[in-house]
């Protein structure tokens, strides 16, 4: 089975530091497989071939304690396997992108928060952006013009910003075609 880890909160504004080498080397000692990390900010594309009986909650553990061990630091670690990825992939608009014309996320969801109810506690401002829901995230589009206007910043002070774990859209597709690359190999 081929997954990415989504690690929350690494390398933002000279925190938790870890380097890209390095835990790649912390996730093939864990037992993954195929390992291949993408950009600074904690995506880790491997495959796990081990019978589990709810592989998300048990690498997901078993990740945090690695990390916890080899950097000191208590680091969630949020899982998808090529199919979810697929799944949020088909509902993400193609024309979104994030550029100087436009903000465009994906906003990856724990389970304590992944439910179509989100969307009416999120302090969002209704009319600017477009916001989809798909199990397991998010998506959302605004703007540059509107952005600061869009209420997102209060979504950061807000105790559902820890239970999720955003990624602009050129990077989550980025994430998916490494997916892709790992389960041709």
């Amino acid at each position: 089975m081929i997954y990415v880890a989504l690690l929350r909160g690494i390398n933002v504004g000279g925190n938790n530091k870890i380097g890209m080498k390095q835990l790649k080397e912390t996730f093939e000692q864990a037992g993954m497989q195929k390992v291949v990390t993408y950009i600074n900010s904690g995506n880790i594309i491997f495959a796990d071939d081990q019978e589990r009986t709810d592989a998300h909650m048990e690498i997901s553990e078993l990740l945090e304690q690695a990390i916890a061990a080899e950097f000191g630091l208590q680091i969630k670690v949020l899982l998808r396997n090529l199919d979810e990825m697929a799944s949020v992939m088909q509902v993400l608009p193609s024309d979104w992108t994030n550029d100087d014309q436009a903000k465009s996320d994906v906003l990856f969801l724990w389970d304590e928060i992944d439910n179509v109810d989100i969307l009416e506690k999120l302090p969002l401002k209704p009319g600017i952006g477009t916001l989809i829901y798909t199990p397991g995230a998010l998506l959302y589009s605004v703007s540059r013009d509107e952005a600061s206007r869009s209420g997102m910043n209060k979504l950061v002070g807000s105790k559902m910003y820890s239970y999720m774990t955003i990624r602009n859209v050129n990077t989550t597709r980025k994430i998916y075609d490494l997916m892709q690359a790992a389960a041709e190999k």
